[in-house]
């Protein structure tokens, strides 16, 4: 982690972000307080290739469990089927 106040960050500032490309933190101060802090973006997914298949078996295992109408069914029929008998 390197600190620099803001004229400093100001005059080297192509040679600070060339710094925080490479994995490095740094922070930039006024009065020696900590204003900004510039970090390096992440470039690893957000999701994993596990966390993937695992919504992709749960996907298959919803769509299985879901029965579709049969095709000799009439749209009456599938209404009348809906509808509680109350």
């Amino acid at each position: 982690m390197q600190s620099v106040g803001i004229y400093e960050a100001k005059t080297r500032f192509s040679a600070l972000i060339e710094l925080v490309e490479q994995g490095e933190e740094v922070r930039i101060t006024r009065h020696g307080k900590e204003v900004v802090r510039m970090l390096p973006v992440r470039r690893r997914p957000v999701i994993s290739d596990e966390q993937i298949a695992r919504e992709l078996e749960q996907i298959s295992a919803l769509q299985a469990t879901v029965q579709a109408p049969a095709a000799t069914d009439s749209a009456a029929d599938l209404r009348r089927t809906g509808r509680s008998q109350a």
